[in-house]
């Protein structure tokens, strides 16, 4: 799949950063996860999830939130300090008090440690099958496929779900719990969660292959719906309204996935008649991109322009438009990018198109901003391979082969591409100066390679 600057819609694994000897991530990495990279979405979900972190005492810097692109409502943790939301949650949700919701429960299994909790019982056999069965479902996300991997867990199915939701219901009330006390603390109702929790009760008369893998991971009863409601009567904040941006930005951020992840036609027959939204027109100026067709798509997006002249996030996909409209619009996309990067100089992926798009021109006297662009979004943001990737080929371009290796050594290691790696760091090694901050950190590389490949022969 095409590489976007602005949407990653790559078939990425789980970055490698992740703390490797996790057996949740281990899962995913098996199966691997298809995850999004997008900047406006990545600052809404920050905006959502801040208040509720903060309520909990976290910083939002140790708690790294993944898109995942899938169309069923689900979201879990991983790792301690991982979440991971799919994008169909986000397009099917009402409003952002539901995804906020969302978030505030998957905060109280952070906080609760549940998952580590539950690596504690592994001693118990049984134990060790419902944590299989866990790892499976949320797996499932991944391999697209709906059912509970309940064969090969050793005991009779029956019996194994009964002890799965046995052993998750303590925990689910407790995450509730942390989750409406945080939502309170935020000053934010729960309404959303409540809702959420409505539609997953409904979902319980479907038969399994139809329900979303988030109501098989977090079991909804009636005394779960009755705790938030009645939570909902006593709380101060119930019929609060949530801050204006934060419907206009989940607005936004809903026109941006459909317009990216629905075919072209189905999102032009979706907003037809409804062009006078900005909803539309942005889902719009996506989807002609998506079907070359790039003057209806610059009529929309200049128009967001026109009106908003100091949206980041307008320049930055009108750059993305232009770059991948062929080599003859790249230096529109550089100052398309330049424009995006000037009102949003920490948004690292605007750094990362702007740099790609400097490259594409074939400019030398680009190259050094390239690489300065790059440097600084990896500053920021060193878990996307695509900067790695472009820090690698501009180091190439100006000669310089030691961090060229290296940059692309990082880019194998995020991407968990063994025989990359294992290639690329005697080319650094052998190119880079002992003793140096890259030098060290390619042996910190070799010491990984290592410890994987003893993994496993074990």
């Amino acid at each position: 799949m095409k590489i976007r600057t602005a949407l990653l819609l790559a078939p990425a694994l789980v970055a490698a950063s992740l703390a490797s000897g996790e057996a949740a991530l281990a899962q995913s990495r098996g199966s691997g996860l298809a995850l999004i990279r997008d900047a406006e979405i990545e600052h809404t979900i920050r905006a959502y999830s801040a208040p509720i972190f903060q309520a909990a005492g976290m910083s939002t810097a140790k708690i790294q939130v993944h898109l995942v692109n899938d169309r069923r409502l689900n979201a879990f943790v991983a790792g301690g300090r991982h979440m991971f939301i799919n994008t169909g949650l986000l397009i099917r949700a009402d409003h952002a008090g539901q995804v906020i919701g969302v978030i505030a429960h998957e905060t109280g299994h952070i906080v609760g440690g549940h998952l580590v909790r539950l690596h504690r019982e592994l001693q118990d056999a049984q134990i060790k099958q419902i944590l299989s069965m866990l790892l499976a479902a949320g797996a499932a996300v991944a391999a697209r496929d709906g059912r509970v991997a309940v064969a090969g867990v050793g005991l009779g199915q029956r019996l194994t779900e009964g002890a799965f939701y046995q052993f998750t219901r303590a925990q689910e009330s407790a995450a509730d719990s942390f989750g409406l006390t945080a939502l309170d603390r935020a000053g934010i109702s729960a309404r959303g969660l409540f809702e959420v929790l409505e539609i997953l009760g409904e979902q319980e008369m479907l038969l399994a292959a139809r329900q979303d893998p988030y109501l098989r991971t977090h079991p909804v009863n009636r005394e779960r719906v009755e705790k938030v409601r009645q939570h909902l009567a006593n709380s101060p904040h119930a019929n609060k309204p949530l801050p204006r941006q934060f419907e206009a930005m989940h607005t936004r951020m809903r026109a941006k996935l459909v317009g990216f992840l629905r075919p072209p036609g189905e999102v032009i027959a979706r907003y037809q008649g409804k062009e006078n939204t900005l909803e539309a027109r942005y889902a719009l100026a996506v989807a002609y991109h998506q079907d070359a067709r790039l003057e209806r798509a610059l009529q929309f997006i200049d128009g967001l322009i026109k009106e908003s002249p100091n949206d980041a996030y307008f320049h930055e996909l009108r750059g993305q438009i232009l770059f991948e409209s062929g080599s003859a619009y790249v230096r529109e996309a550089v100052a398309a990018y330049e424009r995006a990067v000037k009102l949003a100089p920490g948004e690292a992926l605007i750094r990362v198109g702007l740099a790609q798009a400097q490259l594409e021109t074939g400019d030398r006297r680009l190259q050094q901003a390239a690489l300065d662009n790059l440097r600084a979004a990896i500053r920021s943001d060193d878990t996307y391979p695509l900067s790695w990737r472009l820090l690698s080929v501009a180091y190439g371009k100006a000669g310089d082969i030691g961090n060229s290796a290296l940059a692309n050594a990082e880019y194998a290691y995020l991407v968990q591409d063994l025989p990359t790696l294992r290639a690329a760091i005697p080319v650094a090694e052998r190119n880079l100066k002992p003793g140096t901050p890259p030098w060290l950190r390619v042996q910190d590389l070799k010491a990984q390679v290592k410890q994987i490949l003893d993994d496993r022969r074990r």
